[in-house]
C-alpha cells in the first residue's frame, strides 16, 4: 500500500506542481509584454515596420488591438493555470502525509521541516502569487492599463520564492536524511 501511496504522492506532485510552477514563472514576462504592448499602442502611431492593425473587441467588450487581446487572453490562461492546479495540487501533501504514515516517518526532522516548507510555499502562493496575478490581471485589462511598472518584477520575485520552496521541498524528499535507500 506504501508504494501505491507513494506513486500517487509523486504523480500528484508532477501534475499539479509542475504546472503552477511553469504558469507562474511565466506570468510576469507575459504581463511585461502586455503592459509594453499597451503602453506602446497608447503611445502613438505603431512602428513604420509595423502595419497598423484594426480595433477588435475584447471579451470585456472594450476595442484593444490584436496584440493586447492576445496578450490578456494568455494572462487570463496562466493565471488560470495556477488557480485550477493550485486546488489539485492539495493532493500532494494528503498522499504525502498518507505515505509518511504508513513508513513511520511522520516525527521525523526532514519530513517536519518538508511539512513547514510546504505550507510556506502553498501560503506564497494561495495569499501572495494568485492574489498579486489577480490584480495585475485586472490592470492590465481595462482601456487603460493601471498595473504598477513594478508589479511584473513583484510577481518573478513571489513566483521564485513558491519555486524555490517547491525544490527545497523536492530536494529534502530525494535525499532525506535517515534514507535507508542508501542514496
Amino acid at each position: 500500500m506504501n508504494k501505491i501511496l507513494l506513486s500517487l504522492h509523486v504523480l500528484a506532485a508532477i501534475v499539479a506542481v509542475g504546472p503552477v510552477t511553469v504558469a507562474a514563472s511565466m506570468f510576469p514576462p507575459a504581463l511585461r509584454r502586455a503592459l509594453g504592448r499597451s503602453a506602446g499602442s497608447s503611445a502613438g502611431p505603431s512602428k513604420p515596420s509595423e502595419p497598423s492593425k484594426p480595433s477588435k473587441p475584447s471579451a470585456d467588450g472594450n476595442a484593444a488591438r490584436d496584440g493586447d487581446g492576445d496578450a490578456l487572453s494568455t494572462l487570463r490562461t496562466l493565471h488560470r493555470i495556477c488557480r485550477v492546479y493550485a486546488g489539485v495540487g492539495l493532493a500532494v501533501p494528503v498522499f504525502g502525509l498518507a505515505t509518511a504514515g504508513g513508513l513511520g516517518v511522520l516525527g521525523d526532522t526532514w519530513l517536519i521541516v518538508s511539512i513547514l516548507l510546504t505550507a510556506a510555499a502553498a501560503g506564497v502562493l494561495a495569499f501572495l502569487v494568485l492574489p498579486a496575478q489577480a490584480g495585475a490581471l485586472a490592470g492590465a485589462g481595462g482601456p487603460s492599463p493601471t498595473a504598477p511598472s513594478s508589479a511584473p518584477g513583484r510577481l518573478a520575485m513571489l513566483t521564485g520564492v513558491f519555486n524555490l520552496l517547491w525544490a527545497t521541498v523536492t530536494v529534502l524528499m530525494i535525499i532525506r536524511p535517515g534514507s535507508t535507500t542508501g542514496v
